[in-house]
Order: C-alpha cells, then structure tokens, then sequence
C-alpha cells in the first residue's frame, strides 16, 4: 500500500493511476474505432479516382449513381463511427472527473500550508477536457498518417516524399513557434502582486499604499507587455509562415501530380485522389499542432498528478470496522516540523511532546505565542500529521480509523472560525442530513446562541458565506457559531483552539458549561487558551514552552506543586480581592503561577505563564 508522504503511514492507494486504469477499456475502443474510421477515410479519394478515371471516361450514368450510392452509405457509417468516437472519449473524461473529483477535493482539504491547495482540482479539469476534447481524436488518428503515406507511395514515391517534407517543414515551425511563445509569458510577478494587493485591499487602502503599489504595478505590467509583444511578434510572423506553407504544399502537390500525368507515370484523376490523401496525412500533424498548448498542459498536468502525494483512494485498510471513539489519547514523542525553505534547516514547531488522557478529561493548554499550541491543535483532530511519533485514539493511529466515522466523533474550533456556504442549520450539522434538528438545536442552546439564531431573519435557514447572504454577524457571535458546530452530535473528543478570544462575559460562562457538561457526558476536551477563565473547569494542564513539554498533570498537582515553600497564610477575601499572589516553580524558575481572587464573585483564579 502506498504511504502518505506528509504522515509517513498508509494512506490508500493513489487514486489517478486507478482512474486511469478504470477508462482504458473506453480508450482501446476508441482506438478500434478510429481504425475502423481512418479506412473509411479513404472513401473521399477512391471516389474521385473512380470518377475521373472511369465514369468521365466511358459516359456511364449508372456507374456514377452506384459509385455515388455508395459513397452514401460509406459516409454514413463513417458518421456513425466518428460519433460514437467522440462519445466514448467524452465519457472517459467523465469517468475519471467522477474518479478523481472527491479524492482531488480531499487532497484540497489536506494541502499543506503555501501550496496551491486548488492545484489538483485544476489538473483533474484538465485531463477531463484532454480526454473529452478533439486531441485525444487526432492523437488516435495519427498512427494511421503511415497508411496514407504508403497509398500515396503507390500512388508515386515523389508524392510520398514531397508530403513527408512538408509536414517536418510544418512540424519544425510550429515547435519553433511555441517556444517563442512560452518566451514571451512573463506576466507571473504582475499577478501575484495583484493577488496580494486584492487579499489585503483594507490594509492597503487604509495605509495610503494605493498609488505605490499602482506604480509598482504599472512598471510590471509595462515589462511583461513589452516582453510578450516581442515574442507575440514573432510568434505571429512564424504563424504567418506556416499557413501559407501549407497552402503553397497543396499546389506542389497539384503541380507535381499535373507533371507527372504530363509525364504519362499516372492517370488525371491521381490528382485529386492524391491532393486529398496529402491532406489526411498532413491533418493529424496539422491538428496536433494547433493543439500543441492544451497537449502540453495536459502532459504538465498528468506529470503532477502522478506526483500526487495526497491524491489518494479512500482508505482500503479499514476491512476492521472500530468501535465509537471513546475519547483516550495517547501521544508518544511526537515531533512536527514547519516547512524548511530551501537550503534551510527544518525548525521544529513541536519536539517530542508525551502525553496521555482519558475519557471525561479537560486539559488546558497553555504558552507564550509560537510554543505550538495550534498545531498541536490540528495534530490532535488529524488536519496535520507528526513528523515522527504517533496520535493515538483509543489506540489506533488515525488510518486504522475510517475517516468519515472518526470526523463525525470529534468536534474541532480553530482560531479563525468562518462558515462554509450555506444555512446556519447546514453548518452547526455539519452539512451531514442524517443529523437532526433536534441535535443542532441542543447544540445552539449548549453554547446560548438559540435566541440569538432565533432573532435573525430567517432563524437557522439564514445564509453564511454566500454573495446572497445578507447578515453579518460579529466576530463573538461567529466563534459561537463554530463552538456549536464542534459540540454538535456531542463527540468524544472536542478540541478548542483559543474559544474565547472573542467571547464576552455571557460567552465566556456558556463556554465554561459547555466544557462542564461535555465532561460529565464522559467527552475528552482540549482547550488551547491564553485566557484563565477556563481553567476552572478542566482538571489538567499542559504547559508548552518552544515546543516543547514544560509541564503536565492533574491541575491541582501542578498547583500544589508550585506553592511548596511559600508561606502559608490565610489572608481575608479583602486582602485576596486586592492581591494578586505570585507562585514560582520550585523546578523551573522561568515559570510562574499567578494566583488572583475576582473581587466581584470571591473566586480564584490561576494563571501559568513564563
């Protein structure tokens, strides 16, 4: 089985070399046909040899109507034949877009960050409209150029060779042609800046960067044009040459056939059979060549899809269907490393981070911005994988699970919650319609945003995501969307990445309750937060520090831990309320444990930080 180069394990088989096997059957029966198709093709000069040598010769009217009735008949089925050529290709590009589609979209989903994610999906249309459009034809016709060639041979050598000259005359131009033309293609920096400047419009326009970044643009776009016209230029010269060559090869070929009838070697109507036989030999490499651009995107566009590292078949390993997620995770050294720049050594975002939890555990993660938090945040739900070391839940590595029935067991909120297009009901299910309305419902109420989804337009039919959406909603009222999208169907494993960097006091508290009941239904939560409001509601903490472990354990353990050798006092809640308490590690002195009391609600609060 193949291995997933991003996690080192098995992954399925690649799924373009299986699409590819499934439409051979379909593109040997094009081929039959096109043999069946380029005999008939013969028809045409036959006919006029006939006609020429014989009917104009001996005056018969019926001899003309009975060679005519048959080149009816003949064209007829080749008619038939072509059309059925072109459906049969049409179909093979349909069958592998149907092959490829969901693999291509999976692999857009899983792209790595600073690639192309859409690349796949763009290659994948590619191949279909090859397969589906007239280059496949003509690359099925061109194998049959040597039989026209060996009829014009019969016909006379001198034929065959001027023909042969002229389509490498022809073929040396148009290569000659197109490397020009890939010469003149230097818009590439124009568009990327335009790109940005696009993603980032209200940074630019706020910071008075229009007319520089105009400029800039306008320089480029300057260079690009005076490069490409000079190839254009070129390229149209060439062009010019080509046509009228093959015009001029076709009077060559009528005068020699002339003089060589002047000559006695042949008979008059040789000529048209012979002008038309060039013209079939000629009209594969003709063809080829005009589509030598989509020809060469196609080949561009198989290359990288052999190339596919995550382009995979779904899953064929699982013969073994697991029970439901429990919720246990182990991680044993996992390292993540970020993606190395070329000539540059790979930095390690996470090192040999070790731990365990079981089901109904919260545990907090907190450290300083760049310890890794996020990542080990995707590592957790699998939307990256480790390096080296492994993610077990409930004991398996992720692809011992079918990844369908895994997804719908864990819940996931990444920092930047946006919705897909569609309702608010569409998103908070998933977009799975086997989930109820009751089910989305009781996730609405989990986080409190019922009422709020209720007091829109068109409550939970309202539109996300789309040109026709008309609500907007605050960033508070989004990262709560998120939150009850993660907790609907009540998963086994929950993980939040920072949840409440945007919450007010009300969200805070639903979060805190959402977190408690999660626990208590025997789910396994993982916070990553800055913010200490959580804390009171998880029972472990994991503190990263460059990636790296610097603590872990049962939260009061830690805490107890951290207070040994300080005195031990018994200030009264005035005192508390006003004090803020700071508690060193005996083991680490670079981190610390802040101990506040909220004078509003007579509560403690810890906080870890370095």
């Amino acid at each position: 089985m193949l291995k997933d180069s991003d996690s080192g394990q098995a992954t399925g088989r690649q799924a373009y070399p299986v699409a590819l096997r499934s439409i051979r059957p379909g593109l040997f029966g094009a081929a039959g046909v096109s043999a069946i198709l380029n005999i008939l093709m013969l028809t045409g000069s036959i006919y006029m040899l006939q006609v020429y040598d014989r009917v104009l010769a001996s005056g018969s009217v019926p001899t003309l109507v009975g060679l005519f009735t048959v080149v009816v008949i003949l064209y007829g089925f080749m008619a038939t034949y072509d059309a059925a050529r072109a459906r049969m290709l049409s179909r093979c590009g349909l069958r592998l877009d149907a092959e490829l589609g969901a693999a291509g979209f999976r692999a857009v989903l899983g792209a790595p960050t600073g690639v192309d994610a859409q690349q796949p999906l763009r290659d994948i249309e590619t191949m279909r409209g090859f397969f589906s459009g007239p280059v496949v034809g003509t690359l099925c016709d061109l194998p049959f150029v040597p039989l026209y060639l060996g009829v014009l041979f019969m016909v006379h050598p001198w034929l065959g060779w001027l023909t042969i000259g002229g389509a490498v005359i022809a073929a040396v131009l148009a290569w000659v042609s197109q490397k020009l033309a890939g010469q003149g293609q230097t818009g590439l920096a124009e568009r990327q800046l335009t790109e940005a400047a696009a993603r980032q419009a209200e940074t630019v326009l706020a910071m008075g960067m229009t007319e520089a970044l105009s400029q800039r643009w306008r320089a480029l776009r300057d260079r690009a044009l005076a490069r490409g016209q000079i190839g254009q230029e070129r390229v149209e010269m060439l062009a010019a040459i080509s046509r009228t060559f093959r015009l001029f090869l076709q009077s060559a070929i009528l005068t020699l056939g002339a003089y060589l009838v002047i000559m006695g070697d042949m008979s008059g109507g040789m000529i048209i059979a012979a002008s038309i036989l060039s013209g079939r030999a000629l009209g594969p490499i003709d063809q080829i060549i005009g589509q030598w651009k989509a020809l060469a995107r196609a080949r561009e566009a198989h290359q990288r899809l052999m190339q596919a590292t995550n382009l995979f078949t779904t899953n064929p390993a699982s013969e073994l269907e697991l029970p439901s997620l429990r919720g246990e995770i182990r991680l044993n050294r996992v390292t993540r490393l970020a993606p190395a720049r070329r000539g540059a050594e790979a930095v390690k975002i996470l090192q040999d981070i070790s731990f365990e939890l079981a089901p109904g555990d919260a545990m907090a993660v907190l450290g300083p911005s760049g310890a890794g938090k996020s990542t080990l945040a995707r590592l957790l739900v699998g939307a990256q994988h480790p390096d080296s070391g492994d993610v077990r839940l409930d004991g398996a590595t992720r692809d011992q699970w079918d990844a369908a029935r895994l997804g719908s067991s864990i819940g996931y909120l990444p920092q930047r919650v946006e919705m897909l297009p569609g309702s608010i009901r569409d998103n908070i299910a998933r977009f799975n319609a086997a989930v109820t309305d009751d089910a989305v419902i009781e996730a609405a109420n989990q986080v409190g945003i019922h009422d709020m989804i209720l007091s829109l337009p068109d409550g939970y039919g309202t539109l996300l995501g789309t040109p026709e959406a008309a609500t907007v909603l605050s960033g508070g009222q989004m990262q709560r969307l998120g939150l009850a999208r993660a907790l609907c169907g009540k998963p086994a494993l929950v993980v939040l990445d920072e949840p409440n960097a945007s919450l007010d006091k009300v969200g805070d508290a639903a979060l805190n309750v959402a977190i408690s009941s999660l626990r208590k239904a025997g789910s396994t939560v993982v916070v990553m937060t800055h913010r200490p409001s959580v804390l009171s509601e998880v029972n472990k903490l994991l503190y990263l520090k460059n990636g790296k472990v610097a603590l872990f354990g049962p939260k009061d353990e830690i805490i107890a831990r951290a207070m040994q050798g300080q005195p031990k006092v018994a200030p009264t809640v005035a005192e508390l309320s006003s004090a803020q308490t700071v508690l060193h590690h005996p083991k680490r002195a670079d981190i610390r444990i802040t101990r506040k009391v909220d004078p509003t609600s007579d509560k403690v609060q810890w906080r870890i930080g370095a």
